[in-house]
């Protein structure tokens, strides 16, 4: 096997006691293979194969999941760039991270909780998913600094006047009935964070980052070799451990992407009278393919009330959108050929 890249990394362990790791990728006949070597024991190492197998990608992925793990813990890389990735941070980002990271330790448990309260009702009243109206992150902020004005909200990251024009009056309602004791503007944050946990915890959210990656690409990869060998969306559900809803927004994906899924629509569809898939096709040429509630009513009726729920109603509806929006687009293809 041939080592097409090595790196050391080393940690403080105990009372300024040194430890060491060297990480490597090699490649033999087109596989790839990961390790990552502990010296901590002295001399002799402890190997740990990470990856082993034909994909780049996948091992790419793997490789910054497992070093995000590793360097959250303490590690630190000989030669920076480690990651191998266009991701540098600009002092404006790493200030708004620093506010999140401060936030997330140094929270008002009580407003944060009665902010939550206010998005679920809010949400309720609105008929809309509530991280639409502020994610946990932005509650978690607010929580934590307490804004007073629209001028103190205007410096909380992911606050912007068309917010504050909304939910602005609300925020401040439950933000200023709590005391606090620190002062806008925020400048005051980066002096009072301890600089090496500030750096772990960004290699906590690379962590996470990279953990999404990675078994996004292994669904991609347990999908498209299910669909070769014609299995359903239930066998792939086994497979993947991934609900009905989750796999069929992933095939939407890989269709997105120029991936053939017509094996799978084939075998779901199959149990699907001809008529009926001709009126789901027809009603998306009437009303468009944006909405499906109104091509459910326009083919089944507002008063559905299926005994096995309307899910199964939907994954039809979509895996036939998945056809009309490839014969759309092969048509504008063609008009746009001549």
């Amino acid at each position: 096997m041939q080592i097409v890249f090595m790196n050391r990394l080393s940690r403080i362990s105990g009372v300024d006691q040194e430890v060491y790791a060297q990480l490597w990728i090699g490649e033999e006949e087109g596989i790839w293979s990961l390790g990552w070597r502990d010296f901590s024991g002295g001399e002799n190492y402890i190997e740990n194969l990470w990856y082993e197998g034909g994909s780049w990608n996948e091992m790419l992925c793997v490789y910054r999941h497992e070093l995000a793990v590793k360097m959250g813990d303490g590690y630190r890389p000989l030669i920076d760039g480690i990651f191998h990735e266009e991701d540098s941070l600009t002092g404006r980002n790493q200030e708004q991270l620093k506010l999140q990271y401060y936030s997330e330790h140094h929270g008002n448990e009580i407003v944060y909780e009665e902010l939550c309260a206010w998005r679920r009702g809010k949400a309720s009243s609105e008929r809309k998913a509530p991280y639409i109206l502020a994610s946990n992150r932005l509650l978690r902020l607010l929580s934590t600094f307490l804004p007073h004005t629209p001028e103190e909200l205007l410096q909380i990251p992911g606050v912007g006047e068309g917010k504050i024009a909304q939910f602005g009056a609300d925020w401040l309602a439950i933000t200023t009935a709590a005391a606090r004791e620190h002062s806008f503007p925020l400048n005051w944050v980066h002096e009072v964070i301890e600089e090496e946990s500030f750096i772990s915890w960004l290699y906590k959210q690379k962590e996470v980052k990279y953990k999404k990656q990675l078994e996004r690409l292994r669904l991609r990869r347990i999908l498209l070799q299910g669909i070769e060998n014609g299995l359903g969306l239930e066998q792939l559900k086994v497979n993947s451990g991934v609900n009905r809803r989750e796999l069929i927004e992933a095939v939407e994906e890989l269709e997105r992407e120029g991936y053939s899924v017509e094996k799978l629509i084939h075998v779901e569809l199959g149990n699907m009278p001809q008529n009926e898939q001709e009126a789901v096709w027809n009603a998306y040429v009437e009303l468009g393919d944006l909405f499906l509630k109104p091509v459910l009513h326009k083919v089944y009726g507002e008063d559905l009330s299926a005994a096995e729920g309307l899910d199964v109603y939907y994954e039809r509806l979509r895996l036939i959108r998945i056809r009309f929006r490839r014969e759309q687009t092969h048509k504008v293809g063609m008009a746009t050929s001549f």
